[in-house]
């Protein structure tokens, strides 16, 4: 894990993929070939009424709605990484 990902290590943070798939959940791994979140709530944005950013900032607001104890998430499918906590709220 970089210098710079070691700071997001055991807080929340939101994966967006190249998919219609975000991840927000405790960050435990980043490697070469994986991210590895737990406590995850897998996020399907074609399910969903609610647009991307108003569904991280309900997270954010009313804490996430964790469907996973843990999630591998291959880093060829990784667009951005961001904190939870840096969401921010319009």
């Amino acid at each position: 894990m970089t210098h710079h990902m070691e700071s997001f290590k055991d807080r929340y943070v939101v994966v967006d993929t190249d998919s219609n798939f975000i991840y927000i959940g405790k960050l435990k791994i980043i490697d070469r070939d994986y991210i590895v979140l737990n406590d995850v709530d897998v996020h399907d944005s074609r399910e969903s009424p609610s647009v991307k950013e108003k569904y991280l900032i309900d997270s954010k607001r009313y804490g996430v709605r964790v469907n996973r104890r843990k999630v591998c998430i291959r880093m060829e499918k990784v667009i951005s990484l961001s904190a939870l906590d840096d969401i921010i709220e319009y």
